[in-house]
């Protein structure tokens, strides 16, 4: 991948939540859809909890869902 091609910001972590939890980051966002009611810090405990997601990946993926919402 060149320079040019590597994700930036939020979408830095993508490529390494799609290897290390095996499902595509739509996976994830389409599991964030569920939960926009709830607030940052508890949809993170939620992904941390229910489905084993470091804090860091589980900030990462809420933080993107909700500049997309």
């Amino acid at each position: 991948m060149s320079e040019k091609e590597k994700p930036v910001g939020l979408a830095s972590y993508f490529p390494s939540i799609e290897k290390k939890y095996g499902k595509p980051v739509g996976h994830w966002l389409d599991l964030l859809k569920t939960r926009n009611e709830a607030k940052h810090m508890e949809t993170v405990e939620w992904l941390k909890s229910n489905h084993g997601i470091s804090h860091g990946h589980a900030n990462a993926l809420v933080a993107h869902h909700r500049t997309q919402s």
